[in-house]
């Protein structure tokens, strides 16, 4: 519980640091609130909409009203999703507003012991680290590939923690050993006549624990005949951070991985992950008040390129793909989606595949619930909202759900096993589904 001078210091710090025009650009309209899962599955509650959201902040500015537990609760209950912008007549920034809150509260509370040693240990000591990173994906990996895995499973050790952990448990990709997470390339050249030359954003958790999805992602690349830089000194992109109020943490990565990117002369940035596409293209607004920064930024973020996208611009979806008879439906990535304007491309990709039915599931474009660790620390509105997206899925009848954003990948398979469907449905990333689709014609 925060104390009076928290409260009081967070109340100073609103105003100082919201943005007063944007919170007054909210019109109270309500174009936003069909769009907001958490204010649906609340049932209704305005607290749990984005406008409702923008008022407390408001309210908090105008010293109306405290930031006490509630209005932290009504913040921390948001996914993020961003899935009111779009549709905003007055094109309100929600997502700069949540991130600037949150990190408000955040760096003006006193935070337990234990809460502060797991910040501490997970923003600060292990995602800016690959080799950390790597470090954890070996010891998941000894634990999946040693038997250690069944025995747990067996005991019934896993009934001591909530559900959705424990079937979150069973539904993790089999992970890469030491050995093969440190035999990464730094360049690739295309398989066949040049036609761009690109940098590629390997990431944290991509290039550890969703490795085999990245060398798909680059293979894929090389196909549409580009030469690929993989730069070794970039890192994490900082989005777990900035959502989480460590946004002085973001801005450090930011400028790691502006700097990582400058010496490459590319064409395009590729990403392959919704998440981190979406936080790394918003670098523009994250470094603005930094006259050392902001010009690099923008610059940074001119070239950034989902992967869907150049594959469409190279004409992958022209050559020869083909797949065994099955419904393929597509599950947006929320950022992908409403940050990067990423729609079409995937869409006409999975299309393109000869064999296979693609059926446009009811409401693709609404949150599954994953939203980084949303799935974790609000785990009973997460399945909510996965059971509201399961519905749809059935209804689709499709064998595959395709996804952009490992975290979305993983929470369909969540819903997959939830559902008991896992004979008869799987969840997989686009580029994972494009590499089998064009098979030996590559």
């Amino acid at each position: 519980m925060s104390t009076l001078k928290e409260k009081q210091l967070i109340q100073a710090e609103f105003k100082k640091r919201m943005d007063e025009n944007e919170l007054l650009n909210c019109m109270r309209c309500g174009f936003c609130l069909p769009t907001c899962p958490t204010y649906i599955e609340s049932g209704f509650q305005e607290s749990h909409s984005p406008r409702g959201r923008i008022a407390l902040m408001k309210a908090v500015v105008d010293g109306l009203i405290e930031p006490d537990e509630d209005f932290e609760r009504s913040l921390n209950m948001c996914l993020g999703c961003r899935a009111c912008e779009p549709v905003c007549p007055s094109g309100v920034n929600y997502g700069h507003l949540l991130e600037e809150a949150r990190d408000i509260i955040n760096q003006n509370k006193k935070h337990s012991f234990s809460a502060k040693l797991v910040r501490n240990t997970v923003f600060k000591g292990l995602f800016p680290y690959q080799s950390r990173m790597r470090t954890m994906t070996s010891l998941l990996s000894i634990y999946q590939q040693t038997g250690i895995q069944k025995i747990v499973q067996k005991s019934g050790m896993l009934k001591l923690f909530p559900e959705s952990l424990t079937t979150m448990e069973k539904i993790l990709p089999k992970v890469p050993n030491s050995k093969e997470m440190r035999q990464r390339p730094d360049q690739l050249e295309p398989l066949g006549v040049k036609k761009k030359k690109v940098a590629f954003f390997s990431g944290c958790l991509m290039d550890t624990m969703f490795m085999k999805t990245n060398d798909a992602t680059m293979k894929l690349l090389q196909i549409v005949g580009c030469e690929i830089v993989i730069p070794k000194t970039q890192t994490c992109c900082g989005a777990l951070h900035a959502h989480s109020g460590e946004k002085n943490d973001a801005k450090e990565l930011a400028k790691k991985n502006i700097s990582a990117f400058e010496e490459t002369d590319v064409d395009y940035i590729i990403t392959n992950a919704g998440g981190c596409g979406a936080f790394l293209i918003d670098y523009d607004h994250l470094l603005k008040d930094d006259p050392n920064w902001s010009d690099r930024a923008i610059a940074f973020s001119k070239k950034l390129k989902d992967i869907s996208s150049i594959l469409v611009e190279l004409d992958f979806h022209k050559k020869e793909l083909s797949l065994p008879s099955q419904i393929i439906t597509y599950q947006d990535s929320c950022h992908l989606r409403n940050v990067m304007k990423t729609t079409a491309e995937p869409r006409m990709l999975l299309k393109a595949i000869q064999g296979s039915t693609y059926i446009e599931m009811k409401n693709a474009e609404s949150c599954c619930g994953s939203a980084g660790i949303y799935n974790i620390v609000e785990s009973e509105m997460s399945m909510k909202i996965l059971d509201t997206k399961m519905v749809n899925v059935k209804e689709a009848n499709a064998k595959t759900i395709v996804t952009a954003n490992p975290g979305c990948l993983l929470q369909m398979k969540l819903g997959i096993e939830r559902e008991g469907l896992t004979r008869n449905m799987r969840a997989v990333h686009i580029v994972d589904l494009l590499l089998e689709a064009v098979g030996e014609n590559s």
